[in-house]
């Protein structure tokens, strides 16, 4: 059967910009169709709600949303109506975006409640950017965000989303029941679907994820809750050096299993079922 992917891209985080083409890496998959729908930098209810109103023909067995703090307006009214017209979402967002989903209850502890038809996919490892006019640029942009995409890629945040993904499709395609994951992908969580063959190398990549998560603290203080650009400027700063350092860390892991020729690799096959190889000059089984 063919199957439709909805990739809706609102404004962005670093798991944004290669999202749809993880599942289908090589235009190899002749039953796979993916279309991308996108408000751009805007977040607001109108401009994300008017990107999902140009399918035209293209009628999706399953829609992603990637955004950041997915418990604003904008990107939670789209989830709300394209769950209520029966498409399974699943959104994929950074770590204030739990308040879309985790409450309290009358004792206290935490429960996760979500729409029919909804999963989600928490990255705490994909930080908010340092969004201050003084500081950013579409330089300073796109550098952080290469940054970001290294450590989310070479630790194991990509190939989790590679995977658990994978499952819904997978599933759809058969017709079985849906299992939309409500997951955190925390940093001892993410680096287990790297799979590094050496302890320094899962080390390295470990302590990458630790300091992006991190980073957001720095940004998201000084974004929200600092005045004077003689204070919040050098923390902007300080969080996108934090995620320059993350990258080196998460490049010199892979160097690491490279020198041994154990990279874990995870193709997928012309019918989407995923392989895996670790030499380099093996083929994937």
């Amino acid at each position: 059967m063919n199957f439709n992917l909805a990739v809706i891209k609102i404004g962005c985080i670093a798991s944004s910009p290669l999202l749809e083409l993880i599942f289908d890496e090589r235009a190899e998959r002749s039953d796979f169709h993916v279309r991308v729908f996108s408000s751009g930098a805007k977040m607001d209810p109108e401009s994300c709600i008017k990107a999902t109103e140009v399918w035209g023909e293209f009628k999706p067995d399953l829609a992603i949303i990637v955004s950041p703090n997915a418990s604003l307006s904008g990107p939670s009214e789209t989830r709300v109506k394209l769950c209520d017209i029966g498409i399974p979402v699943i959104s994929i967002s950074d770590a204030p975006s739990k308040k879309a989903w985790q409450t309290k209850d009358e004792s206290g502890k935490q429960v996760t409640q979500v729409n029919k038809n909804e999963g989600f996919i928490i990255v705490p490892s994909d930080s908010m950017i340092g969004a201050r006019a003084e500081f950013l640029d579409p330089t300073e942009m796109a550098l952080f965000n290469a940054d970001a995409i290294k450590v989310l890629s070479v630790c194991g945040i990509i190939r989790a989303l590679q995977e658990i993904i994978g499952d819904v499709i997978d599933d759809i395609e058969k017709g079985n029941d849906q299992r939309l994951p409500t997951i955190t992908l925390t940093s001892e969580l993410a680096v287990q679907y790297a799979k590094f063959n050496n302890p320094y190398a899962k080390a390295k990549a470990f302590a990458a994820l630790t300091i992006a998560e991190s980073v957001a603290s720095i940004t998201a203080k000084a974004c929200f809750k600092t005045e004077k650009s003689d204070d919040y400027i050098p923390m902007v700063a300080a969080g996108h050096e934090m995620m320059r350092s993350a990258a080196k860390l998460a490049d010199e892991a892979r160097e690491i299993e490279k020198s041994q020729d154990t990279v874990y690799r995870t193709p997928h096959s012309s019918d989407g079922r995923i392989k895996g190889k670790e030499r380099l000059l093996e083929k994937p089984k």
